[in-house]
């Protein structure tokens, strides 16, 4: 997690394919798809006017964490996951902690399309989902922890930590060193990482990726109606990209 490794986190980001298809695809997006339409809440495109909509349904209205400390600890994490550098914006300016918390308060926070039946077990790797709590459950449980490790590491709390600080805690998440209940650290952390990477680059549809930003650091088209203008041309295609319901 230190900003000292030789290959940094965007540069990983930029050079693979993951983050701008993959883990999309895994199923996290679409519990609460079409908040903003039909004039429900604000558009996705105006997420960084400097404004603060809090009206029930907008893109900028907190849906499952009612504390202001919590939120603001799940968008410091998701920073240094996906920090601002000069390629382009983070996670905070992505709009991935609202994003992930409008996801939390949905069918993906509830598991309600999963089975979620016993036995329970740590499982292997490649199991995929084991435990008994939901995600709603784990992100709460894991921001509670964030501040509690914070707090007894640096006797602060972990939104007064530095960049540093807060990395050496999510390393110790990463590493499966922090003691959860009904989860490891390790799956929590694994949970957190993808949903910041699909917050950045999922449809803005849903929340996130604001302006399509995360997107053109990929150098990603979106949804384009069509490409028969220009598939026969051999040169490289910059392509300003499109999102949903623009068509």
């Amino acid at each position: 997690m230190s900003a000292d490794n030789n290959v940094s986190r965007r540069d990983f980001l930029k050079t693979t394919g993951i983050a701008a298809g993959t883990l999309v695809g895994g199923g996290l997006i679409g519990g609460l798809v079409g908040y903003n339409i039909n004039g429900k809440g604000t558009s996705t495109l105006e997420h960084g006017n400097g404004t603060t909509n809090e009206a029930a349904g907008s893109p900028k209205a907190k849906m499952f964490f009612m504390n202001e400390r919590d939120f603001k600890i799940l968008s410091n994490a998701t920073e240094r996951i996906f920090p601002k550098d000069d390629l382009g914006p983070g996670a905070i300016d992505l709009d991935v902690p609202y994003f992930i918390d409008h996801q939390l308060a949905g069918q993906y926070g509830s598991n309600s399309k999963e089975y979620m039946k016993g036995p329970f077990g740590e499982g292997s790797p490649t199991q995929g989902y084991q435990s008994r709590l939901t995600r709603a459950e784990i992100f709460k449980q894991g921001i509670a922890k964030m501040e509690t490790e914070a707090q007894s590491r640096f006797k602060k709390g972990f939104n007064d930590l530095e960049g540093k600080q807060m990395d050496e805690i999510l390393t110790a998440f990463q590493k499966g060193d922090i003691q959860m209940s009904g989860v490891t650290s390790a799956f929590f952390f694994t949970l957190l990482r993808a949903a910041t990477l699909e917050g950045a680059y999922s449809d803005p549809l849903y929340g996130g990726n604001r302006n399509m930003e995360g997107w053109r650091m990929k150098g990603f088209p979106g949804h384009q109606m069509a490409y028969i203008t220009m598939i026969e041309d051999p040169k490289f295609q910059k392509i300003e990209p499109n999102q949903l319901g623009n068509h």
